[in-house]
């Protein structure tokens, strides 16, 4: 069943549903878990840090194509779009294969992307390259590594996703010191190739992502893997029956005899040929790798579109409108704040230490505090996510208003530390619609996530090049920001309503 959105806890709630306690599993919140969290933490670095350090490649992109800045900002947003919106269809792959094998993949297909990149004739072969390709790997490699800290924690849920996500505050800046490094000593292209070979690690992280083994005696909700076969599903392929024929019997012949299954005049008084058993075998594999397919499709097909779905939650909608026009005005300063140093002339100010950097430490602490304070018995995660949303928000109204380095500073050190509600969006999204549903869920918010990065960079480009200033693009931004703010708030103000009126009505009755 869905959680529904009372699950919340909003703070005038006066009698809030109880959650359903589950039976511990004992490998939640245990060692292996903070190894989930390690992983996490380095696709964070891998994925998240690189994407917010393009805005040095993107200095590099406009000197080499001479193309106009919105174009130019393309290939940075597709690359951060794609990672995102590709989130509801990774969940069909982790439904079928399993969290470990799509984010190998991922790393596989990121790290291709980045080293075709350096052999980019153009922008419009950035678009493909590293737009398309690297995103579609990055998209493969960053869901999974949410979706498996969310199934290892339940206690300190919120705390285990801080730790995890403030890889992208490291990354940001180990990665633009690295990528600034790289393309001053060897050129950008050599400088996307290096980068290439780094992100094979992505498949080492992957490999770390070990799905919680089945509780003898019962099961539990989140050991099992999506990409793993229920136990009796093999034995119903070997015996071509039902689950519990495939027991042996007396008399009859054992399993791997009974997958021959060939003819009796066959059989009888000589072994089956060894070419008859591979082909079999061929046959068995294929058999279970469909049935797989198709039991993920149908659970990634019922999770969207089925009876139960997500979209018949108001607050779960309300919460996809927030990330529509939110995300946008938490990426547009990292592609753009490299230029504005420069308009400002501010760039030895910044070469000794980057705008964006700020951002990206304070990033650090605000997701590790954030998640720390959100476990607090006595405190709504709900709450602490609208918090921090108005401060970002404010902070982004503030920033066009800054022309000299420490004002800059000051305004990017809000921005890094109230941006840390992030860690905050898989326990919101859990607590909307479940555990069970969080890998669908988490896909479809940071597939809208992924379409206000798509639009928002080159949009801000694109106001540059009619207004010849950035001002305009952040408080467009920043306006469309408080729209999303506001639809969060519009099933609370229900609420509200509904509650003052029942006690009207209790009220006139007595």
């Amino acid at each position: 069943m869905y959680t529904s959105h009372e699950d919340i806890r909003y703070d005038f709630e006066d009698d809030p549903k109880e959650k359903k306690t589950l039976k511990p599993h004992p490998d939640v919140d245990g060692g292996w878990a903070w190894m989930m969290v390690l992983s996490s933490f380095f696709v964070h670095i891998l994925i998240m840090g690189s994407q917010m350090a393009l805005g040095v490649l993107n200095v590099e992109w406009l000197e080499e194509f001479h193309q106009s800045r919105g174009l130019t900002a393309w290939v940075s947003s597709l690359s951060m779009g794609i990672t995102l919106i590709v989130g509801p269809f990774i969940g069909l792959f982790i439904n079928t294969c399993g969290c470990r094998q799509t984010a190998i993949i991922g790393g596989l297909v990121n790290a291709l992307g980045w080293v075709l990149s350096a052999y980019a004739a153009n922008v419009h072969c950035l678009f493909i390259t590293f737009g398309v390709a690297a995103g579609l790997g990055s998209g493969m490699a960053y869901l999974p590594a949410v979706v498996m800290v969310g199934r290892y924690f339940q206690k300190r849920r919120a705390l285990a996703q801080g730790l995890s996500t403030t890889g992208t505050g490291f990354g940001t800046f180990l990665m633009t010191v690295l990528l600034k490094y790289l393309c001053e000593e060897y050129g950008w292209r050599n400088a996307m190739f290096i980068q290439g070979a780094v992100s094979l690690n992505l498949c080492v992280c992957g490999a770390l992502m070990r799905p919680l083994a089945p509780v003898k005696g019962g099961s539990h909700p989140t050991t099992e893997d999506p990409g793993t076969l229920r136990p009796h599903s093999t034995e119903s392929v070997k015996s071509g029956a039902q689950p519990g024929i495939a027991e042996e019997q007396d008399g009859r012949p054992g399993p791997e005899e009974r997958d021959c299954d060939l003819p009796a005049q066959e059989c009888q008084g000589q072994a089956p040929p060894r070419k008859n058993l591979c082909a079999l075998r061929v046959l068995k594999t294929l058999s279970q790798l469909t049935l797989r397919v198709r039991r993920g499709f149908r659970d990634w097909y019922s999770g969207y579109f089925g009876t139960a779905s997500l979209f018949t939650d108001r607050m779960f909608v309300a919460f996809i409108f927030w990330a529509l026009f939110a995300y946008s005005s938490f990426v547009i300063p990292f592609i753009h704040l490299p230029e504005i140093v420069n308009l400002y002339n501010l760039s030895e100010q910044n070469d000794v230490f980057p705008l964006t950097s700020i951002i990206a430490i304070v990033h650090i602490f605000g997701k590790v505090i954030l998640g720390a304070v959100a476990d607090l018995p006595c405190i709504s995660v709900w709450n602490v996510f609208l918090i921090a949303n108005f401060t970002l928000v404010l902070s982004i109204f503030v920033l066009p208003l800054m022309h000299t380095y420490a004002g800059l500073a000051v305004i990017c050190a809000l921005i890094g530390f109230s941006s840390g509600y992030f860690s905050l969006m898989p326990v919101v999204t859990e607590d909307l619609v479940g555990i069970e549903h969080l890998a669908n869920a988490y896909g479809i918010i940071i597939c809208a996530n992924g379409i206000s990065a798509l639009l928002g960079p080159p949009f801000a480009g694109w106001i540059f090049d009619i207004t010849q200033k950035y001002d305009f693009s952040f408080y467009v931004c920043g306006l469309l920001y408080m729209v999303g703010i506001l639809f969060l708030l519009i099933q609370p103000c229900i609420q509200m309503i509904e509650q003052s009126r029942r006690k009207c009505i209790d009220g006139a009755h007595v």
